[in-house]
């Protein structure tokens, strides 16, 4: 796994309290309800909760990954209290909106060093 680190340093590629605590809450509402991200998704969710940093590729599957979801938050259950939607879950599990701020901001960082 490359990490430039020229471009990132190891604590910016650390996820905030913010990101584990939604990874976190997204693991616990699929145990809870069964559904809700794929398995890559649920990998995401344990390293994000664990607190690992992410590699220039993590990155930059994670921006597109919340880049081809931010449409499920428009979803009929949305962060509904009792019924919470799949595309909710999943959306937590990936690090939810702290997650994809942080990802938007690194993947801006890679493209002006060209990765």
């Amino acid at each position: 796994m490359f990490l430039d680190h020229s471009a990132i340093s190891d604590d910016e590629r650390t996820p905030s309290d913010a990101v584990i605590e939604a990874a976190s809450y997204g693991l616990s509402l699929r145990q809870q309800y069964g559904r809700g991200g794929t398995e890559v998704g649920l990998e995401r969710a344990q390293r994000l909760s664990s607190g690992e940093k992410v590699s220039d590729r993590d990155i930059k599957v994670m921006n597109a990954w919340f880049a081809r979801h931010a449409v499920d938050k428009r979803g009929k259950f949305w962060g509904h209290p009792t019924k919470p939607s799949a595309g909710y879950i999943a959306w937590h599990l990936w690090g939810g909106d702290a997650g994809q701020n942080w990802i938007a901001s690194l993947r801006e960082r890679l493209k002006t060093v060209g990765i």
